[in-house]
């Protein structure tokens, strides 16, 4: 994964119920499922185009004991992860997981300066998602982080990975910042609202149909709120949380007229979306 440091490669979703979280996934993205277990882990990976691109788990025991719930996590790829995991804990960042051999390469999960979590990890076992896979069905679209402190969190992952901030004037709304690895964006991130959770990633599934889409998640018992606006490139999202309580987002095209708002709070926190530009608010 030589031109792949620096970006996230792989996904994974740590859950109470991994039958019901499989058939879940399975029918509202349309990913197929690989069995990777070994003799010392239960481990199942979503596949697009049989293609591996994430993995499911069962959240540990000790983790539900101090207040874990169920999430989804991405893993940025890195050269070395023991070094890169000390330089994480001089810029600020707080270590979860110490760098482990896994099934799935060598990996440490951690946190930035505020608390977001995420994953890094090297040798990695499966083929990488590639940044030009973004705009592909079933795969990741979008990165975007919900800031406690955006100044902050945004300098700690550019001196991190060397990710640079993007031109927000052009193309992103105020208090929206976009971050580019290698010359690509990659990511936005922004400043999440007082009353909303510890700052968290959120990803983006791509999805042809964000409207059937979005009625297949509340068919399989989530929950989902779309946006009421149009993205470049004829984009729609939906936030949502699947029936364990974890949070992910859906983007694709709308295949029917009906729009449904999600200016307001849900799940306990409220977002304005990938690349939207919010309309006047009243309060009534």
């Amino acid at each position: 994964m030589g031109s792949d440091f620096g970006y996230f490669t792989w996904y994974e979703l740590i859950t109470t119920d991994v039958p019901a979280a499989a058939g879940f996934y399975r029918d509202v993205v349309g990913w197929g499922l690989r069995e990777a277990s070994t003799p010392q882990l239960r481990y199942t990976m979503f596949t697009a185009s049989e293609d591996p691109m994430a993995g499911l788990m069962e959240l540990p025991e000790e983790g539900r004991k101090l207040g874990a719930s169920p999430r989804w996590m991405g893993y940025v790829g890195v050269r070395d992860v023991h070094a890169a995991t000390d330089r994480l804990k001089r810029l600020g960042g707080a270590v979860y997981v110490p760098p482990t051999n896994t099934n799935i390469g060598g990996i440490s999960v951690v946190a930035d300066p505020c608390a977001a979590t995420f994953g890094m990890i090297d040798r990695q076992q499966d083929v990488a998602q590639k940044p030009a896979d973004g705009g592909k069905l079933g795969r990741i679209g979008w990165h975007e982080l919900f800031a406690a402190d955006l100044k902050k969190q945004v300098a700690f992952y550019c001196d991190m990975f060397g990710w640079q901030r993007g031109d927000t004037e052009k193309h992103f709304t105020d208090g929206y910042v976009s971050l580019s690895a290698g010359g690509q964006v990659i990511a936005g991130a922004f400043k999440k609202g007082p009353a909303e959770p510890d700052p968290f990633w959120l990803f983006y599934f791509n999805v042809e149909d964000l409207d059937a889409a979005a009625e297949r998640v509340s068919a399989g018992g989530g929950l989902v709120s779309r946006n009421d606006e149009e993205l470049p490139g004829g984009l729609w999202v939906a936030h949502c949380s699947d029936p364990q309580g974890a949070a992910f987002a859906l983007q694709g095209k709308r295949g029917s007229a009906a729009k449904v708002g999600w200016r307001t709070e849900w799940q306990g926190f409220s977002s304005r979306g990938r690349l939207v530009t919010p309309k006047p608010r009243s309060d009534n």
